[in-house]
C-alpha cells in the first residue's frame, strides 16, 4: 500500500514544506494536495493532485477552465474537494484581477484589454460588460450586464442602456469575452444614437489579445 502523507518524512509533506519554506517554494501539485486535504483508498492527496494535473497537461489555467462537475468525477476528488479546488482557483483569479485597477481614463482598446484580460481570460461562460465613461473618457463604472453558459449569453439594449444611464454615462464601451454577432453590436450602436449615448467601441477580450470593432471599422 502507498504511504499516507502523514507517514512521509515531514520534509516531504506539502503542508510542512509550506510552513518551512513558504507557498512559493511548493509545486502546483503540492499546493493542490493541501487544498484537497486527503486522498482516497490507495492514493494520498499528493497522488490525487497529480492525477488532476495530468488531466490538463499540468496547466493550472486549464484546470481553472474545467467544470467542477468534471473534476468531481475523478477518483479521490468528489464534490466537496472539487468545490475546494474551484474556490482556490477562483481566489487566485480574483487576486490577479485586483492587481490591475481600472484606468482613470480609457485612451483606447488596449486599456480595455489590460483592465479585463485577467478577469475574463479563463471563464467558461460568457460575460457581457459595459464600461460607462464620462465626458472626458474617465471610467464611471464597470457594469456586468449578462452572464451565460458557454455561448448562450443574451444581450438586450434595454439592459445595457438602463445601466449606463444610471451611471450618468456620456458614452459606453461594451466588452465581451467570446466572439459576438455583429448584429448585436449594430443594434446597440443604433440604440445609442437614438438615446444620444454613443457606443464608442465593442471590445472582445481574450487574455492578452483583443478585437476592437472600432479599430476594425465595424461600428
Amino acid at each position: 500500500m502507498p504511504l499516507r502523507l502523514a507517514e512521509h518524512p515531514a520534509s516531504d509533506r506539502p503542508r510542512e514544506r509550506l510552513w518551512a519554506l513558504g507557498p512559493a517554494a511548493l509545486t502546483g501539485q503540492e499546493l493542490l494536495a493541501i487544498v484537497l486535504g486527503t486522498g482516497c483508498a490507495g492514493q494520498d492527496a499528493l497522488s490525487v493532485a497529480g492525477e488532476l494535473l495530468a488531466r490538463v497537461d499540468g496547466s493550472l489555467r486549464r484546470l481553472a477552465g474545467r467544470p467542477s462537475a468534471e473534476l468531481a468525477r475523478i477518483p479521490g476528488v468528489g464534490r466537496t474537494k472539487a468545490a475546494r479546488v474551484a474556490a482556490a482557483l477562483e481566489l487566485g483569479r480574483r487576486v490577479g484581477a485586483e492587481a490591475e485597477p481600472a484606468p482613470e481614463r480609457i485612451r483606447g482598446p488596449g486599456d480595455v484589454q489590460r483592465f479585463y484580460g485577467v478577469r475574463l481570460r479563463d471563464l467558461t461562460v460568457e460575460e457581457f460588460h459595459v464600461l460607462a465613461l464620462g465626458s472626458q473618457s474617465q471610467v464611471l463604472g464597470d457594469l456586468l450586464i449578462t452572464r451565460g453558459i458557454l455561448n448562450s449569453s443574451l444581450v438586450h439594449p434595454r439592459e445595457v442602456f438602463r445601466a449606463a444611464i444610471a451611471e450618468a454615462a456620456a458614452g459606453i464601451i461594451v466588452v465581451h469575452n467570446h466572439p459576438d454577432d455583429r448584429a448585436v453590436t449594430r443594434q446597440l450602436v443604433d440604440a445609442g444614437r437614438l438615446l444620444d449615448l454613443p457606443v464608442y467601441d465593442h471590445v472582445i477580450v481574450g487574455g492578452e489579445r483583443y478585437v476592437s470593432f472600432a479599430e476594425a471599422g465595424l461600428l
